[in-house]
């Protein structure tokens, strides 16, 4: 059998959207470094970049929150639906039902609308999640707007009820950008064949965070956090990280698919974590997440990713560790939306071929005549 499992190391299209460097020397949006923007921009910047193609000038810009601000409000219909999903839910499954409702509320009935689907997504998906949270946790209905006008500040102001924190403010935005697009991983792929089919821009998103909602893509974060919570001290962490690796068991957050040497995006969000910590004078978690990294790397050269240091980060701001992976379809709804357009624009049914490796060609035999 060819070495072709799981799909390594096989082109299956082109885009010009991102390009992810394998040796870790880069990721960069629209030849945009990552880096760069994570310094220099806010999230609905980057968000306009990828599906516009350009980065806004402030004209641009304000006209682009002004319009993702107008679309935050939920549908009457769709507020009953999330009433109506049980508290015990996992917010992955509270969004995906809420992206194929709204589909269903407000379809789309022409490729000429995609764009505006796209606006409405990015801005509502935050509200949607917390208005199910917030009906479940508080026995509130809650109203979407917000003052902050940000997607990042939206999110964390409906979340606490409080204006945010500006440290947190910047991070949560900082987050979302590296967050933002990251070529044909699983989601984006999952989208774009979706797309390929003809179907509706909803239901690519529908697939999209179906998949982001599996462990092996989405949920590293959240998986990364209770980790770290298991150890009081960088001591603790050594040794069961030593004792995890001796049992074989999978540590989550470390290495990666493509990246080779490192992930470019973990310095960023390492750093964020690192503010984080000290402006809420942590003492435990950032150094535990330190002690985890360095016995990783000494004994397998495993490098973290950005689920690994964002889960300290997210903590650190308060969020739930079942909204980790939420925050991740906040992000990626700007690059999944990219790679559903883009994928229009130049279409072909997406059908790969498959390597049979199972019984040759056998003699049928009539029931009666079977031992």
């Amino acid at each position: 059998m060819s070495n072709i499992e799981g799909l390594a190391d096989v082109v299956a299209g082109t885009t010009s959207i991102s390009n992810v460097h394998a040796d870790g020397n880069g990721l960069f949006y629209r030849g945009y470094a990552v880096e760069e923007l994570a310094a220099h921009c806010c999230f609905e910047e980057v968000a306009y970049l990828l599906l516009q193609g350009k980065l806004p000038n402030a004209l641009d810009l304000k006209h682009f929150q002004d319009r993702l601000h107008q679309l935050r409000s939920l549908p009457a219909s769709l507020k009953k639906t999330l009433e109506l999903i049980p508290a015990t839910a996992h917010p992955m499954d509270v969004l995906r039902t809420g992206c194929s409702m709204l589909g269903c509320l407000e379809p789309e009935r022409g490729f000429e609308q995609q764009k505006q689907i796209a606006y409405r997504l990015l801005a509502l998906s935050p509200g949607m999640l917390l208005y199910w949270h917030q009906f479940h946790t508080q026995k509130k209905r809650i109203e979407l707007r917000g003052n902050d006008r940000s997607i990042a500040g939206n999110f964390l102001e409906l979340l606490t009820g409080e204006t945010p924190d500006p440290v947190h403010l910047k991070a949560m935005d900082c987050s979302l950008i590296l967050y933002a697009e990251h070529e044909f991983n699983a989601s984006t792929f999952t989208a774009r064949v979706t797309s390929s089919t003809l179907s509706d821009f909803y239901s690519a998103i529908t697939a999209a965070i179906g998949t982001l909602r599996g462990s092996l893509h989405g949920g590293a974060n959240e998986a990364a956090m209770e980790l770290i919570e298991r150890y009081q001290t960088p001591a603790d962490a050594r040794a069961g990280i030593h004792a995890s690796l001796q049992r074989k068991e999978k540590i989550m957050g470390f290495g990666h698919r493509v990246y080779k040497s490192r992930d470019p995006r973990n310095a960023v969000i390492k750093d964020w974590a690192m503010k984080l910590a000290t402006h809420h004078q942590d003492q435990r978690y950032f150094a535990v997440s330190e002690a985890i990294e360095e016995v990783m790397w000494n004994e397998k050269k495993l490098f973290p990713n950005l689920d690994f240091y964002s889960a300290s980060a997210y903590y650190f701001m308060g969020i739930p560790v079942s909204h980790y992976t939420p925050i991740f379809v906040f992000a990626r709804i700007a690059g999944w939306s990219a790679h559903i357009m883009e994928q229009r624009a130049h279409n072909r049914l997406i059908r790969p071929m498959a390597e049979y490796i199972g019984e040759p060609v056998r003699d049928f035999v009539k029931i009666e005549n079977r031992p």
